[in-house]
């Protein structure tokens, strides 16, 4: 069977480049006689790896030295809990924005270590928009500030960082890390669960400022306190090891494309060929506020719940698949990670032309 254009909000699609070169690499990993899945992370091969993976990551994002960067497992929904348990050390307060479903879980989880305070929120109309911040509310004495830049289920993006002063802001980058230039300074911590744009599920990404390091709460187990994971590179316990390998080779692959500044500009040319089409259809409707869209997940709908479902299926047929919407949103959402070319917008832009002809 031929690849189909997956449009899934995560796991997601895969370089084919990386997917072919694990492929090559499957049975003997550069002549060591075994895969990297079969691989002790001990080994002075495995070693070479993850070194490799995360000097990469950090040429490719232009990670200062004063940050760490880590390779953990749990998700990005482990960090929900790491985040709050390392940080919230001192006034005991944080500083969010409700953006969505993540936000949500990410303050109920806060909630459980210290205040939390919610500076803004766009739950009134359903996460479609980014909310306006009014500094004069930031807690001058939070213990970070935390936003999800990018919202998978809802398709909203933060087009401008808030400025949290000496606050340090944790951002939440599941779903638009390595899609578009951000200047690491400007974050305490951010994190990315892999599955999206940056390889397979089983690794998440954690660059880490260092003074933010090491100034655990007591109750802190040992595998959610920063620290032990900093002090041992990723490897106090055995790490999601191929997970690891398949990220570095996306890394790898980014900088051949000329790396995050040519994959941005990759990224609006695809996202705003759905959108013109969306903002001169009669049938098709974007459901964010037009400041506010990502330019990774575009989520849209039809008339109906009956054309939506008739959309859904014959796209499928198309080889255009995983295009249905969040519950909560519903209609229809376009994932368009890094890995996604431009055939396959080309593709889905031509079917919605069509699907309009045919459905007036």
């Amino acid at each position: 069977m031929e690849r189909v254009y997956n449009f899934s909000a995560g796991p997601s699609m895969l370089p084919v480049e990386v997917l072919e070169k694990a492929s090559k690499e499957m049975l003997s990993y550069n002549g060591t006689g075994m895969s990297v899945m079969e691989m002790s992370h001990r080994s002075a091969a495995y070693s070479e790896i993850i070194g490799s993976a995360e000097q990469t990551l950090r040429e490719i994002m232009a990670i200062p030295d004063n940050y760490k960067v880590l390779f953990l497992q749990g998700g990005a929904s482990t960090q929900f809990a790491m985040v709050p348990l390392n940080l919230l050390n001192k006034s005991k307060k944080a500083d969010f924005v409700n953006t969505g479903a993540w936000s949500k879980k990410a303050i109920s989880e806060a909630k459980r270590y210290g205040e939390v305070q919610i500076i803004a929120s766009s739950e009134d109309k359903n996460f479609t928009y980014i909310p306006e911040l009014n500094k004069e509310c930031f807690s001058s004495d939070a213990d970070y500030f935390y936003i999800t830049t990018n919202n998978t289920i809802y398709g909203t993006r933060y087009s401008s960082l808030p400025d949290t002063g000496d606050v340090p802001l944790v951002a939440d980058m599941s779903s638009n890390i390595l899609s578009e230039v951000y200047d690491v300074n400007d974050f305490g911590i951010l994190f990315a669960g892999a599955q999206k744009n940056m390889g397979p599920a089983g690794v998440t990404i954690v660059v880490i400022r260092e003074d933010l390091v090491g100034d655990a709460r007591d109750i802190t187990p040992t595998m959610l306190n920063y620290k032990t994971l900093v002090d041992k590179g990723s490897m106090f316990n055995t790490p999601p090891t191929y997970s690891i390998y398949i990220a570095g080779l996306v890394f790898e692959w980014v900088k051949s494309l000329g790396g995050v500044k040519a994959l941005e500009e990759i990224n609006k040319k695809k996202a705003a060929m759905i959108y013109d089409f969306l903002d001169n259809s009669t049938l098709f409707s974007g459901t964010v506020r037009v400041q506010d869209r990502s330019i990774m997940n575009i989520p849209f709908v039809l008339p109906t719940d009956e054309l939506n479902a008739v959309f859904i299926k014959q796209a499928g047929q198309k080889g255009l698949v995983n295009l249905k919407g969040h519950r909560s949103v519903g209609g229809m959402r376009a994932s368009i990670y890094n890995a996604m070319p431009l055939e396959g917008i080309n593709q889905l832009v031509e079917f919605m032309k069509q699907f309009e002809i045919d459905n007036k």
